[in-house]
């Protein structure tokens, strides 16, 4: 009996939770419905992907796309347009807009603006605050919320929690995993001057030293080891740092990001100025190394791009007063398939760390592996495609990216978003079709 599908993809080489096969995909209505031979079926649209590879589709859970408030910088619009071309179906917008996204009438506002304007699925962080903490609990539950995240040391925006009583308290408000940026907001203050003698970038990971990153993480762990509340470290970028969170994996989980796996210091600062500085900084080889390693020794439980876009003008500032952040959500994907392809991590780690990591840590319901019942969402790649990241390739409103010129192996071909093709050979196709992203902690109101 023939079978009648939506959409069957036929004969790449797809990366499963029982290994890499070559074989077919049956999807329908938005969801996988079949993997194996497929020959004898039939679907309204088929393609054929011989010599490409057909992973998971990806979900970078840190990203900052500044509506409201600075959509000169980005917006949802132009920011899921960047995830989509870059091979990205899901994306964890951060809450550091303007204004700061820390009510439940804020989260509501960025689900109104990405309806029919995202071209991935999405979910947004509400930002925690002393006047807010009676609410976490309550809050974090939304649909469409991706958690609660916290700002230990100032960066782009006014979110902090610099102290410890405000801090415990809001790692009791709730059960769902916390999202941390850890920096000793003191010791920055303590240090600044050192980056305002120097005038230039390079004293970036100086002033906020790894020290700096310790201090806060050990910080961040005693009190949630103390409260009994999971939490994520993001851009985790020391030696140091992975050493401790090697040790305290019960209740940490760990992100890293792909600048901090690709550039150093001091050369990106020297080749790059104010276009590689963000925070926590990058550092030197030595760190750089570390991070690789405890990719390899199962510390790190995410990439994340923290994707986060300033204009050429403003970057354009004499540090320190230049903004920090870079692009980096369409860039995730090839530097990571360029790494694999250089042999510093296999594929199925890269898959581990893109789309099942973020689905297992977070509780995301139906994405992060190819697997019946999942939705279709896949990112189809070319692992042997040369290709040269440009800023003319850069969707986002900023247009540049520390990436310029830099010559990679292994290029998204395709996005496929609940069965709908969005990008394919560089080109977004049809419509927006975002949706919210789903949790299993935050479910949908009943109907």
């Amino acid at each position: 009996m023939t079978v009648l599908f939506d959409l069957i993809l036929r004969h790449g080489t797809v990366v499963t939770p029982g290994g890499i096969v070559r074989t077919d995909i049956g999807i329908r209505d938005g969801r996988i419905a079949a993997i194996g031979d497929l020959f004898a079926a039939s679907a309204i649209e088929d393609v054929e992907l011989t010599g490409l590879t057909v992973l998971p589709g990806v979900i970078d859970s840190q990203v900052h796309f500044r509506e409201p408030g600075a959509e000169h910088k980005e917006d949802l619009e132009s920011g899921t347009a960047a995830a989509a071309l870059g091979g990205v179906v899901g994306v964890f917008e951060m809450p550091n807009t303007r204004p700061s996204t820390t009510t439940a009438e804020a989260i509501a506002d960025k689900l109104t603006r990405a309806k029919g304007r995202a071209w991935v699925d999405h979910a947004f962080y509400l930002g925690a605050a002393a006047d807010n903490v009676v609410h976490l609990a309550e809050w974090e539950r939304l649909p469409g919320c991706a958690g609660i995240k916290v700002f230990m040391g100032s960066s782009t925006g006014s979110l902090l929690v610099e102290d410890d009583a405000t801090l415990q308290a809001v790692l009791e408000a709730g059960t769902r995993r916390v999202a941390v940026h850890c920096e000793d907001e003191a010791r920055l203050r303590q240090r600044r001057s050192l980056a305002e003698a120097e005038g230039h970038p390079r004293a970036h990971p100086h002033w906020r030293d790894a020290e700096t990153a310790l201090i806060a993480t050990k910080r961040l762990v005693g009190l949630a080891e103390r409260a009994g509340r999971r939490v994520h470290v993001l851009h985790v970028t020391s030696a140091e740092e992975m050493d401790f969170l090697g040790h305290h994996k019960d209740w940490a989980t760990v992100e890293t990001t792909p600048q901090h796996l690709t550039l150093a210091a001091p050369d990106c600062y020297e080749r790059l100025g104010t276009l590689a500085q963000m925070n926590p900084p990058i550092r030197d080889a030595r760190h750089r190394d570390a991070l690789w390693a405890a990719i390899a020794g199962g510390i790190v439980d995410v990439l994340g791009s923290d994707h986060a876009p300033h204009t050429l003008a403003e970057k354009d500032q004499p540090y320190p007063a230049s903004p920090s952040g870079m692009t980096g959500v369409q860039t995730l994907v090839p530097i990571m398939l360029n790494h694999v392809a250089e042999g510093r991590l296999g594929l199925e780690r890269l898959v581990d760390l893109t789309s099942a990591g973020p689905a297992r840590i977070f509780g995301i319901a139906g994405k992060g592996r190819i697997a019946i019942g999942y939705d279709a969402d896949f990112t189809v790649v070319d692992l042997k495609a040369e290709r040269t990241i440009t800023n003319d390739w850069i969707a986002s409103r900023c247009g540049w990216t520390p990436f310029d010129g830099k010559r990679v192996t292994g290029w998204p071909i395709a996005t496929i978003l609940r069965g709908r093709t969005v990008m394919r050979d560089g080109q977004l196709l049809g419509q927006p079709v975002g949706e919210p992203i789903r949790f299993h902690e935050a479910p949908p109101p009943r109907t």
